[in-house]
């Protein structure tokens, strides 16, 4: 589904350029869900950002399902984004504004498109927030708003979903909860999933874990692989 090919990023600071990205390759097959892993700094957030589009890089080539995104002008990306990929944040980016049900359409909205009132409360189930369609962000806790966050992302039905440390700032019973809707949705609908994170809790959901570090992949590993546990175990130390 991803096709990754010598990808680059460079960052000027005044007259300085600073290399994030040195050189990537990389493929994520259809359905696979995939988890970066790394240090601060590390280039995972970069990467995760090109791949959906929100940013274009130095050099390299980025192909979603044979079409290659990187060759395409702002405007294009933005529409492939609405109807292919999914986005999520740590920081939940909800409109304050807005009702959770106004949050859940936004994204069909801006596309001019009509909501499924049946698809959004099979949503609001789904995450856990039936009853709260008229309540704003403010009135929700965390893990609420991440889940509210969550079926935003999903309205559109996207194949693939990108989800930027999605339990940055959850505890551990609200983190479970986001990983396990991750999984569900991951397991029922065979969506792609790339998840950036540094909870190796959380990457042990994926069926494959990529270590980054000084914007390069240094090593990654398979479920079905023997050391999978040893992997985990090691950095969990």
């Amino acid at each position: 589904m991803i096709n990754v090919v010598g990808l680059k990023k460079d960052y000027k600071t005044g007259k300085e350029v600073v290399p994030i990205l040195k050189g990537v390759d990389l493929t994520i097959e259809e359905g696979e869900f995939v988890c970066i892993i790394g240090p601060s700094g590390s280039g995972k957030t970069t990467l995760l950002h090109l791949l959906g589009g929100l940013d274009t890089p130095t050099s390299g080539i980025i192909s979603l399902n044979g079409s290659e995104l990187t060759s395409k002008k702002e405007k294009e990306r933005t529409l492939i984004r609405r109807k292919e990929i999914g986005l999520v944040f740590q920081n939940y980016q909800l409109l304050p504004t807005l009702t959770v049900y106004e949050n859940i359409i936004f994204p069909l909205h801006a596309d001019g498109r009509k909501a499924s009132h049946e698809d959004v409360q099979q949503l609001l189930e789904a995450v856990d927030l039936v009853g709260y369609e008229k309540r704003f962000p403010h009135e929700l806790s965390g893990g609420q708003q991440q889940r509210v966050a969550m079926a935003r992302a999903l309205i559109h039905k996207p194949k693939l979903l990108l989800a930027d440390e999605p339990t940055g700032n959850l505890d551990r019973q609200r983190s479970s909860d986001i990983l396990d809707l991750l999984a569900k949705f991951h397991h029922e609908q065979k969506q792609t999933i790339v998840m950036v994170t540094h909870d190796m809790f959380a990457a042990g959901y994926a069926d494959r874990i990529i270590l980054f570090k000084d914007g390069v992949i240094e090593a990654e590993v398979k479920r079905e692989d023997d050391d999978y546990a040893k992997f985990l175990a090691r950095f969990m130390a």
